[in-house]
């Protein structure tokens, strides 16, 4: 790791691939907020993919981008010397392209209405981080755990986006 007396992002350089992605194209050095910041240009992004491939082929985008954002959230956070740097938000990206895979139907009927609610839930869940999210978010201090609490947030999302919908279907 390097010397974390001096500011983290002074480490970055957007030249580096690795550090541009993990920084989410620079949507995670917006302030403030940047992981929200960083999810509503991941929820963009899936928008355009899910309309110009297959849903197939998105949802191995996704799983591949999760296993190089492992990579990439440990390299840019040793760069850093921080641990899940607020700026390194590839993790969101990921977490809300899985929620909107999970809500694709509802997506393709409301395009504007299910991407609203997919970001709403999934940033809830993103920032609350019920178990056990907030614990793999404090013991897993490597790539994975960087990215494995935004999966499982988005996995929150999902679920409740289901009961909720099944509670309007029985109505």
């Amino acid at each position: 790791m390097t010397d974390v007396t001096q500011c983290p992002l002074q480490h970055l350089r957007l030249t580096n691939p690795t550090h541009l992605l993990a920084v989410g194209f620079g949507s995670g050095l917006i302030h403030p907020a940047p992981g929200t910041w960083g999810s509503l240009a991941g929820l963009f992004i899936g928008i355009f993919f899910m309309q110009i491939v297959p849903l197939k082929v998105f949802m191995i985008f996704t799983a591949v981008c999760f296993l190089i954002g492992c990579y990439l959230c440990q390299k840019t956070a040793n760069d850093m010397g921080v641990h899940d740097h607020g700026s390194i938000v590839w993790d969101e990206f990921v977490g809300i392209w899985i929620v909107q895979i999970g809500m694709v139907g509802f997506l393709l009927e409301h395009l504007i209405l299910g991407n609203v609610v997919a970001f709403g839930l999934f940033r809830l869940f993103d920032i609350w981080k019920p178990f056990p999210i907030r614990y793999f978010d404090r013991k897993l201090e490597n790539g994975f755990g960087i990215m494995i609490d935004d999966v499982l947030a988005s996995l929150y999302a999902v679920l409740v986006y289901f009961i909720f919908s099944i509670g309007v279907s029985l109505c």
